[in-house]
């Protein structure tokens, strides 16, 4: 059955990329209830930055050609490199196993929080493919980076995510499910913009649910598939 994997890094409990991310994962599980799904909160439990060990590793992937990731473990030989290993298997296996990957990240001073960075760079490595896999990002953002905005070019946050999954992952039909202007709800200058704030809020809850659904139908349909070529051994 399908896998999702559900990761937040909004260091706020209640936040709204967290509240979008959730309807997305709730409606997903009820419409693949057989389905596998792993949470990982990474402003709650980050993970460690990568260090010299790690760049080893990566170069002798890149050394030896070896691009798939199955094969990752074989670029693993000192101590330093086994201890690295250690941190990231388990996150690489949990990135591999999933059909969707859901990304719950608000914008953090035009980026993305470093704790998600953290995460990104643990599980990358060179020439990585993971097609078919989707991405879905539950975006949060204070003000509003929409193209044709004044502040678009300094979005690093969701842009960025889109960029890397495509560039980096060869994902190229990255999802953004995003509510803008949440700095409106506290910041007296931004009053004014509050009922666009609401109305992008209650927008992208309806639409995370509906992609939720849809994502998991797809996951189902394409895990039948390839069961059905393989005669079950998949």
């Amino acid at each position: 059955m399908p896998q999702l994997l559900h990761l937040d890094a909004s260091a706020r409990r209640g936040s709204l990329s967290r509240r979008i991310g959730a309807a997305f994962a709730e409606a997903w599980r009820a419409e693949a209830p057989h389905g596998g799904y792993t949470h990982r909160d990474l402003a709650a439990e980050p993970v460690p930055p990568i260090g010299e060990a790690w760049t080893t590793i990566c170069d002798t992937l890149l050394r030896e050609g070896i691009v798939e990731p199955h094969r990752y473990a074989e670029a693993v030989r000192t101590d330093a490199e086994r201890a690295a290993w250690a941190v990231l298997e388990p996150l690489l296996d949990e990135l591999l196993a999933a059909d969707v990957v859901l990304v719950g990240s608000p914008m953090y001073n035009f980026g993305v929080p470093a704790q998600l960075k953290l995460w990104i760079d643990q599980v990358t490595f060179p020439k990585m493919n993971l097609r078919p896999r989707r991405f879905v990002v539950a975006s949060a953002q204070g003000g509003s980076y929409r193209p044709g905005m004044p502040r678009a070019p300094f979005d690093h946050q969701a842009r960025y995510l889109v960029d890397f999954f495509h560039g980096h992952y060869a994902v190229d039909d990255t999802l953004v499910i995003g509510a803008e202007l949440a700095n409106a709800t506290v910041d007296p200058a931004l009053a004014e913009r509050l009922p666009q704030h609401e109305e992008s809020l209650a927008a992208a809850l309806a639409e995370a649910a509906e992609a939720g659904r849809r994502l998991a139908r797809e996951a189902v349909e394409a895990r039948g598939a390839v069961e059905a070529r393989t005669g079950g051994r998949g």
